[in-house]
């Protein structure tokens, strides 16, 4: 019995050599002499150590990106729906495979996207973002959905997003116009491209502005019906995407500012009983340059909301402006939703005077804006030369005038 409990340690000797001899194969330092077991075991435990640390510092570092993503979580909603034909996006309101913030680069960072700043807020005459710091939103709209849809893909905003600097895209969509939402257009395509765009600003860690378009319908209660079943359904598809923004009324004009105010007093309170805490931006009568009239008369809910200026520099000079800080001084939030520096047609001269005051204004109040409008539209406030098929990764020659500028602002130049 002894003979055989004898045989049974040195079996347990020799086997536990040879274990030793296998880690300090495998796990010895480059340099360091092989030794005894306690030498063994303390280069398994400082490998140990190291491991911990290492996976110490990762959870630490995964739990700030996530309490920065929480802040803007991208759950699934399940109101969503389908987006047909479009093989690439998820449903209306639905994380894609890319959650938000998910991807970034040195020149998204530097254009103050939304994994860094989060859900933003109004407080005063600021747009804030969620660590309570003034924040500007700056960037491009659309044209027209019927009318240009190539432009809305993922490309196109990473274009901008890289190569110009914006964090924001707007969604222009036409409400009376031919192809518009009220008017007989199809609504099927017009909402799905929006899904498809706000997928991929998402994608790209971008801000985006929903935009119900009116123009030629004057009066935002035109259409009051179709717009309370829009914005309802909308913001209950987008209430978990903290990087959406609804822009309720384009351009109001031949009309008072009491019946904008109507409006949005219907439309305000519908969106914010799906999405909270949403920032919502109000149109201004003849289209959307009196600003200075919402002090006079408030709306009943003005909480997270700013009121839009659109600016033609050729057309709208320090007349306009004055109204702009009019506003300012009475402590209204002003968003340019929409502006380009030719004459109000979109077409015409490039007024250079005017858009550097417009410009010089813009960057002493920290006003956000978007410039007018991503297309090749034969006119002059296009961004793209009509010559120009692409639909993204534009080159500077490929640019027109207007988009040569709007680039330069938006890189700070």
């Amino acid at each position: 019995m002894k003979d055989k409990r004898r045989n049974l340690r040195w079996f347990a000797t020799v086997a536990v050599m040879i274990f030793a001899v296998v880690l300090l194969t495998s796990c010895g330092k480059k340099g360091q002499n092989a030794g005894s077991l306690d030498s063994v075991t303390q280069e398994v435990q400082e490998a140990a150590d190291d491991s911990d640390v290492s996976a110490l510092d990762a959870t630490s570092d995964g739990e700030e990106d996530l309490s920065a993503t929480d802040l803007t979580s991208s759950q699934a909603n399940d109101e969503g729906s389908t987006s047909p034909g479009d093989a690439g996006s998820t449903s209306a309101g639905a994380t894609s495979s890319a959650s938000i913030g998910a991807t970034s680069s040195a020149s998204a960072g530097a254009a103050g996207l939304f994994s860094q700043h989060g859900k933003l807020s109004v407080e005063g005459t600021q747009l804030v973002d969620a660590h309570g710091q003034p924040f500007q939103l700056h960037g491009v709209s659309t044209h027209g959905l019927a009318w240009y849809p190539q432009y809305v893909n993922e490309d196109a905003f990473r274009t901008l997003r890289d190569d110009w600097g914006a964090n924001v895209v707007r969604f222009a969509m036409y409400t009376a116009e031919n192809g518009g939402y009220c008017t007989g257009g199809d609504r099927e395509k017009l909402v799905s491209t929006i899904q498809t765009g706000v997928d991929a600003c998402t994608n790209l860690d971008m801000y985006t502005i929903i935009d119900w378009h009116i123009l030629s319908d004057n009066d935002p209660n035109m259409h009051i019906d179709d717009a309370k079943d829009f914005w309802n359904k909308v913001s209950k598809a987008y209430s978990s995407r903290d990087n959406v923004i609804y822009e309720i009324c384009n351009e109001p004009n031949n009309t008072s500012w009491e019946s904008v105010k109507t409006y949005a007093d219907t439309i305000i309170p519908i969106i914010h009983s799906n999405d909270a805490d949403a920032v919502i931006i109000c149109g201004t009568p003849t289209w959307s340059q009196d600003v200075d009239l919402v002090a006079k008369n408030p709306l009943e809910h003005m909480e997270n909301v700013m009121f839009a200026v659109h600016f033609y520099a050729a057309t709208h000079t320090d007349y306009n402006r004055q109204k702009v800080m009019t506003a300012l001084q009475a402590g209204t939030p002003v968003f340019i939703s929409e502006f380009s520096f030719c004459d109000a047609s979109g077409n015409g001269d490039i007024d250079q005077a005017s858009t550097d005051a417009w410009k010089k204004l813009i960057d002493e109040k920290n006003l956000s804006y978007c410039g007018w409008s991503l297309s090749n539209k034969a006119e002059t406030s296009a961004l793209i030369k009509a010559s120009c098929a692409k639909t993204s990764a534009w080159t500077d020659d490929e640019l027109s005038e207007s988009g040569k500028i709007l680039k330069s602002w938006l890189k700070g130049e």
